[in-house]
């Protein structure tokens, strides 16, 4: 069996090196109190060769300071990172870097992961902020038992959510749902995520609800996460195979909806003359889609100013305060919901 990691040397072993108490290597390491200069040497000499690093964040809890705090998006690779040069996440962490610094605060910015890698674990940080976290979401549940301060962005699908920042997801669905209705479509198909997220939850409820009080059968579909554009296309191509009637798409992801181009275009059909095709967020993706995408603006800049704001709160033990609105979600039409005009009889 391979051996365990080597034990980090704590500060009683750099004392036992030394031949001082933990007291005054305390002293010499961090410039306090009174010590002899050839003992603060000794010392400094002990934790280096001991290869000793000092735990900053339990030196900030004593300080009563709170100084780093990461972001990180609970999304996969596959999503968050791609083509998107990570869209989503660094659209947020513009804004939350530079509201952090107002607040003191350091932000350390995490990469989305590949597989089941926990990020967390070796970082020292005081608070977190999660975008889109699942029910059970293995970040948010690592950062809990560490007795971290923790916001989501976007409402967390639990019974006990962590304080959160509302994405809007239900208007946002209604908002591009009525958006299509107004366009022509009349059968209106959605393509969600498989996952636990909020997003997906409002996006299904407010979909039925739509195709209820419309007079639509419902035509759903769920990729997973980890399959990226390929599980949009896969999974668009299903609902042509099953729905051949479907003229309007919306489609929550945009990796997924890039996907969903391609399949509607191997099946022949065009967007949006056959099929109009929206999706929830106006990043790169949407933009430079051939055709276009339309999307929503979610005013990402507001939503990570709240977020900061509440985790600056709870950090400093006002935590009375649960969740925080951003302004209402506005759409972004383009081309690939565009209504087109149907074609005169040829003479």
């Amino acid at each position: 069996m391979p051996s365990s990691a080597p034990r980090r040397p704590t500060i009683l072993d750099v004392a036992r090196h030394a031949g001082v108490s933990p007291t005054t290597v305390s002293h010499a390491l961090n410039e306090r109190g009174y010590v002899d200069p050839q003992t603060r040497e000794r010392v400094k000499a002990s934790a280096q060769a001991l290869g000793y690093r000092p735990n900053m964040r339990a030196q900030r809890l004593r300080t009563g300071e709170a100084q780093t705090i990461a972001l990180l998006s609970s999304m996969p690779f596959e999503v968050a990172g791609g083509a998107s040069r990570l869209g989503f996440l660094m659209e947020i962490a513009a804004v939350a870097a530079a509201s952090a610094l107002t607040r003191g605060l350091a932000l350390i910015l995490v990469p989305p992961m590949q597989g089941n890698q926990l990020p967390l674990e070796r970082l020292d940080i005081d608070g977190a902020i999660v975008i889109e976290p699942t029910d059970d979401d293995l970040n948010v549940a690592h950062l809990q038992s560490r007795r971290l301060p923790v916001v989501s962005i976007g409402r967390q699908p639990a019974d006990d959510p962590v304080p959160y920042v509302d994405l809007q997801s239900a208007a946002t669905t209604q908002l591009l749902l009525s958006h299509l209705w107004a366009q022509g479509a009349r059968r209106i198909a959605l393509l969600i995520g498989a996952q636990r997220r909020n997003s997906y939850v409002e996006a299904d409820l407010a979909y039925r609800a739509f195709c209820e009080a419309h007079g639509m059968s419902p035509r759903i579909s769920m990729a997973d996460e980890a399959g990226g554009e390929q599980a949009g296309h896969d999974r668009c191509a299903e609902l042509l195979r099953q729905y051949p009637d479907i003229d309007g798409l919306y489609v929550t992801v945009d990796a997924f909806a890039v996907g969903a181009l391609q399949a509607i275009a191997e099946h022949g059909l065009r967007v949006p003359d056959d099929i109009k095709l929206v999706t929830r967020y106006d990043g790169l993706r949407a933009r430079t889609s051939t055709p276009a995408l339309t999307a929503v603006n979610l005013h990402l800049d507001a939503v990570a100013s709240l977020g900061v704001q509440l985790l600056f709160e709870h950090l400093g033990g006002d935590t009375h305060l649960r969740h925080m609105t951003p302004p209402a979600p506005e759409l972004v039409a383009r081309a690939s919901s565009a209504k087109t005009r149907k074609r005169s009889p040829a003479r």
